[in-house]
């Protein structure tokens, strides 16, 4: 039998067969896709074509937790939903596309995504951490798996000496980000690829804030690309989800197995929600990444701003290597207020456009504060060794029209001027309810 994927990913199944592994279409020449021509109507057509038995445009929703089998083990490629649904199929195919990648797994979060990558690890294994990471992934690496006696040591990998000097012989991998999140440093990933690829560890690469239309991990020497799906490929603020694509065939197997066996994975719905989200992803980011230039040069000019984290800045310690490395600086911007915390509270209740909110990567503008919303999770000690100040506000760039963000910022930015700092609360004596 054919599985309903559309001519070009169309798999032959016979009785008993396993079905279609997350291999993507074997047409796709990664080389020659890049943003602007190709990579862009990826983003439309990739996973497949329409659905060859109605013609349906967009695959359907397969709301089924099993699949009747034709006899004893000989089920038509699919046998429970846990293991694997035509729909999730569409969208790893589509997700392995885009990042240029053999194998794609789909999972129900970001860190359900992440929890898997790291439990290809085994006890006593050493991996080597950005030092600027997303609190989900600290938090799991030192309230979680060092509980599985596999230790995390937090270096700025933009240093080839500290990360050479934190290789040790139990080291198997080496977890980044780049840019990373919310200090937006960029990382050299051909440099560190190199490093891996001669000490035998494995590179993964959390592409969440770059998307694979500003960059594609693999091609740098990754071996594993990290996504939360919740953030830009899905792009509405209404699906959490996560992904890992790859082209090393060992590791595949393994993640095939642990995303069955864990069993952390999207619902159709969200699956087929998260395949629309994709065909608009290029011209998202295109309009986003556009926004973000001019508002980053523009908040630059302002006295109420110590400085202005971008990787677009010529002000940017990386601005010339993510320069040669992305295809666009990414739609990110992280703001140092001059007045601490009790100025950034005063910025956030101001704002009317830009919302109050955890997570990024959606068409409307989201503003958060690491130290008492997404890092609370992160010691303050820690914070501030990395560079996140109490001070600091980070700023989604949405879809509005510039003018519209700008006058909410610069409104923002006068309420910054009368807040009342005997009266704040600081973030490092607040509870922590967040850290997303």
């Amino acid at each position: 039998m054919t599985i309903g994927l559309g001519d070009t990913s169309s798999v032959e199944i016979g009785p008993g067969d396993p079905g279609p592994d997350h291999i993507g279409p074997d047409t796709i020449d990664s080389d020659s896709v890049r943003p602007g021509g190709k990579l862009a109507t990826l983003c439309v057509h990739a996973g497949g074509g329409p659905e060859p038995v109605t013609g349906a445009i967009n695959p359907p929703v397969f709301l089924s937790t099993t699949f009747v089998q034709d006899g004893p083990g000989q089920h038509r490629g699919y046998h429970y939903a846990r293991a694997g649904n035509p729909t999730r199929t569409v969208v790893e195919r589509a997700l392995a596309d885009l990042e240029g990648a053999r194998h794609g797994f789909a999972f129900a979060s970001g860190c359900a995504a992440t929890t898997t990558v790291l439990l290809t690890l085994r006890s006593g294994d050493h991996v080597i951490v950005g030092k600027d990471i997303y609190s989900g992934t600290f938090r799991l690496l030192r309230n979680v798996f060092c509980d599985f006696a596999i230790e995390a040591t937090f270096v700025d990998l933009r240093d080839p000496g500290e990360l050479d000097r934190a290789i040790r012989p139990a080291t198997r991998m080496i977890w980044m980000e780049t840019p990373s999140n919310p200090l937006l440093e960029v990382a050299d990933l051909s440099a560190i690829g190199e490093v891996a690829q001669r000490r035998s560890l494995v590179l993964v690469v959390d592409n969440t804030f770059a998307t694979p239309i500003l960059q594609r991990p693999l091609e740098y020497g990754a071996t594993l690309v990290v996504h939360s799906t919740t953030k830009y490929l899905n792009g509405h603020c209404d699906v959490l989800g996560g992904a890992v694509l790859t082209d090393d065939n060992a590791l595949a197997q393994r993640l095939e197995l642990l995303q069955k066996a864990v069993g952390a994975v999207p619902s159709p719905l969200d699956s087929y929600l998260l395949l629309r989200g994709l065909k608009t992803l290029a011209v998202r980011i295109r309009q986003q990444v556009e926004n973000a230039r001019i508002l980053a040069r523009w908040l630059e000019g302002f006295s109420d701003i110590v400085r202005v984290h971008y990787p677009g800045l010529s002000s940017h310690p990386d601005h010339e290597l993510a320069a040669r490395q992305m295809k666009g600086p990414g739609a990110i911007i992280s703001v140092e207020l001059a007045g601490g915390f009790a100025a950034a509270r005063s910025f956030l209740q101001a704002m009317r456009l830009f919302s109050c909110a955890i997570s990024l990567g959606g068409a409307e503008s989201l503003a958060e504060h690491p130290a008492s919303m997404t890092h609370a999770a992160v010691p303050q000690a820690v914070r501030r060794a990395v560079g996140i100040s109490d001070g600091l506000v980070r700023l989604s760039i949405g879809l509005e029209d510039i003018d519209d963000l700008r006058a909410d910022v610069e409104c923002a930015l006068a309420a910054t001027r009368c807040h009342n700092p005997p009266s704040v609360q600081r973030p490092g004596l607040a509870k922590e309810v967040s850290g997303e």
